[in-house]
């Protein structure tokens, strides 16, 4: 029997006339279409005027475990399974994964219908680097966990693009401000491909100003990497461990942190910033 195949496929991230030709197609010829969500998919279909024929069963992040097994007997009986996201490529910050690292352990057939990203589409309009990027999903939502994150990429020389919410994206670029500083360039895109489309640029000092007040809509943020050049010196690193205290974290928090992202002497930044401070 001549073994099917899974197709990880990429759906608009906020305008249908994005949807490519391909993806109608394996909506509508499909054995199983799994979707993060069927209520989401029945309205992608219906705008794009495709009637899906196949079985249509929901896989997101608190079944896709148990879904694995069942679709990878789709494929050995010879069927297409059409893996789909509420937007974007599946995989990336959702639901596919399990089921691809199954698949390549059992050698069948993956593949997949590449479109639209707002990882990409961020990027692209953020006028930052792009020979060279990391992708780093979402901060962690907890204060003291996300510092410790950002803290740990404050030396990253790539340009970085996260995800995050709304409700959350002042935190998040206050945190950032913390880890990165306050003049490091950055780009928050907002609504990507959508009417109200937005990019707003700048430092991120400028941004968590802005970001202070209410912000709605899918976000990616995109920051520059650290700057080229030699290591900063302690006194260059004292405005920075100011500037976090100035947020309102304290004074050992912010060169402890300062320190841990730079590889500076931790007591000799302390005395630093104290000499600064006037003490």
């Amino acid at each position: 029997m001549t073994l099917g195949r899974i197709v990880l496929a990429a759906t608009p991230i906020g305008n249908t006339a994005d949807a490519s030709a391909r993806l109608r197609d394996l909506l509508a010829s499909a054995d199983v279409v799994a979707a993060e969500d069927t209520r989401r998919l029945a309205e992608l279909t219906r705008r794009l005027g495709v009637q899906v024929t196949g079985r249509v069963v929901s896989h997101h992040e608190h079944n896709e475990a148990g879904r694995v097994a069942q679709l990878l007997d789709v494929v050995r009986e010879g069927g297409t399974v059409l893996v789909v996201s509420d937007a974007g490529m599946p995989t990336v910050s959702d639901p596919g994964l399990p089921l691809v690292r199954a698949a390549v352990e059992a050698g069948l057939p993956v593949t997949t219908a590449p479109g639209p990203s707002a990882v990409l589409a961020a990027l692209a309009l953020a006028g930052l680097p792009t020979d060279r990027f990391t992708f780093e999903g979402f901060a962690p939502r907890k204060g003291g966990e996300r510092d410790r994150v950002l803290a740990a990429l404050a030396a990253e020389r790539r340009t970085m693009v996260f995800f995050e919410a709304p409700h959350r994206l002042g935190e998040t670029l206050a945190a950032m401000v913390r880890a990165f500083g306050a003049q490091r360039p950055a780009a928050v895109c907002r609504e990507l491909t959508k009417t109200y489309e937005e990019v707003v640029r700048g430092g991120l000092g400028e941004l968590a100003t802005w970001a202070s007040g209410e912000v709605r809509g899918e976000i990616v943020v995109v920051v520059g990497g650290a700057p080229d050049g030699p290591t900063a010196t302690v006194g260059e690193l004292v405005a920075e461990v100011l500037a976090r205290t100035d947020a309102g974290e304290r004074l050992k928090e912010a060169v402890a942190g300062v320190a841990e992202a730079t590889g500076v002497v931790k007591r000799d930044l302390y005395a630093a910033a104290l000499a600064a401070r006037g003490r």
